[in-house]
């Protein structure tokens, strides 16, 4: 979680000012972070948590045990608010082109309390490659 609270700092948001950043850790160990980059066209974002992915995908990764989310709002200069931020739609269903029903997504509430989910939690019935 402290790896993905980081990588909000590193986030390109000047438009919603809203930082998420995402460490993902493969079933060998090895962690792959992210963080979401805005475009001025909006559809063109990237999520921190595909981000993340994408890197790890790029280098050959294809099993993974969890992923941990942090957001936080600007609040002055440098200063975040921390709140919470499940996985946005898209990302859920880009986590389960590669991820289980039972992979973990770790998230905190407002006051910082740790939270985990599993992907089926997160998104039930879902459609992946095996439907195909």
């Amino acid at each position: 979680m402290q790896t993905a609270m980081d990588m909000r700092y590193k986030s390109y948001v000047p438009y919603s000012h809203f930082h998420v950043g995402a460490a993902l850790l493969t079933n060998e160990g090895y962690v792959y972070t992210g963080c979401n980059i805005e475009n001025s066209s909006y559809g063109a974002t990237n999520c921190a948590e595909r981000t993340a992915l994408f890197k790890a995908i790029s280098e050959g990764e294809r099993e993974f045990e969890a992923i941990a989310i942090a957001a936080g709002r600007e609040e002055g200069i440098g200063d975040l608010i921390t709140v919470p931020a499940p996985p946005c739609g898209i990302c859920r269903q880009v986590i389960r082109e590669f991820c289980g029903p039972d992979f973990k997504i770790v998230l905190h509430d407002k006051e910082g309390n740790i939270k985990v989910y599993t992907l089926s939690e997160l998104l039930p019935e879902s459609f992946g490659p095996e439907n195909l």
